[in-house]
């Protein structure tokens, strides 16, 4: 239920930046994040998982951020090799898991720690750009730096996941 909210606050959080209500964006955007932790919490404490909710999950997370990001940059308050990074990114690592099913090669299951990383400072970079907004705050020195930091991770993570997915192609080739 908690990643159906977010799932939903995604184009909620990007309409409301468009509309220049930043607070509300920020509100919205920061709940949205919140219900994350949360909805964690719940599946693990009290064994609230199914398959579907482990979908929905990073679902609900990636259109959170990618509504988000893209709302910012057609505000101008994010550059669009950010937001390039971060769908081309997202979008090799989706297309790798389809290859990796329909070749049927090894997988993990859980992300990489640089993953989770780069999401956190995804998150934390779109906060900062919402909450310059909500307090109309020009701080062109800590945006740029921020959207310098957060491309920096997303590259990273990138390079990790484009690894994992080659050593485990080539494990899978060198097997009898």
């Amino acid at each position: 239920m908690l990643s159906g909210l977010r799932l939903l606050a995604a184009p909620l959080a990007a309409w409301l930046i468009l509309q220049d209500r930043d607070t509300a964006a920020l509100i919205v955007f920061a709940f949205a994040g919140a219900s994350d932790g949360l909805d964690g919490y719940v599946a693990r404490r009290w064994g609230f998982m199914s398959r579907f909710g482990a979908w929905l999950d990073p679902v609900a997370d990636k259109m959170l951020m990618l509504f988000s990001l893209t709302a910012l940059y057609l505000v101008g308050a994010t550059p669009v090799w950010l937001l390039a990074l971060v769908v081309a990114r997202d979008a090799a690592i989706a297309a790798g898991w389809l290859l990796i099913n329909q070749l049927g090669l090894p997988q993990r299951s859980e992300p990489l720690l640089i993953g989770k990383i780069s999401t956190v400072v995804q998150v934390l970079y779109i906060l900062t750009m919402l909450l310059l907004l909500a307090l109309e705050i020009e701080a062109p020195g800590l945006s740029n730096m921020a959207a310098w930091i957060t491309g920096l991770v997303t590259i990273s993570s990138a390079a990790a996941y484009a690894g994992a997915f080659l050593r485990g192609a080539m494990a899978e080739k060198k097997s009898p």
